[in-house]
């Protein structure tokens, strides 16, 4: 998992020429003023711009497939992270939404992330995005989906 400023993305870009096309495109658009949607970035890139409210609780997730650049638009969340060893499947890996939910049997960290901010999971990485600080509330988060 990486957790930084969108500012510092350039960083990164050594790792993989489409994790660089993910952060160029998110630097690139006007998110906030773009509606929701999927939008196709290349043949191995997509994002899917969501709002929505925070909540209490999700389950883990993992994907195989795809690398996660998870940017928060605007609002804040927290999101918890594992590693996938220490988890347990609930709901058994599906290949076409490249997902699969999880109960992880460790103690959970808890990241929270804001405004310009961005999480990197990588396959290795269980997570539980979307969850509350505070109170529930709106946001606006875009997913670059790389694989």
């Amino acid at each position: 998992m990486i957790k930084d400023n969108i500012k510092n993305a350039q960083a990164y870009y050594n790792i993989s020429e489409n994790l660089k096309i993910g952060f160029e495109w998110i630097k690139n658009n006007d998110l906030k003023n773009m509606p929701d949607g999927r939008y196709e970035i290349s043949d191995k890139i997509y994002a899917n711009l969501q709002s929505y409210i925070t909540k209490d609780d999700a389950p883990y997730e993992a994907h195989r497939d795809y690398i996660d650049i998870q940017y928060m638009v605007t609002g804040e969340e927290l999101s918890g992270r594992v590693d996938y060893s220490e988890c347990k499947t609930v709901e058994k890996y599906n290949k076409e939404k490249d997902i699969e939910f999880l109960e992880c049997v460790r103690e959970e960290e808890f990241f929270k992330i804001k405004e310009g901010e961005f999480f990197v999971f990588f396959p290795h990485d269980a997570h539980k995005p979307a969850l509350k600080v505070g109170e529930n509330k709106q946001v606006k988060k875009v997913i670059v989906k790389v694989s």
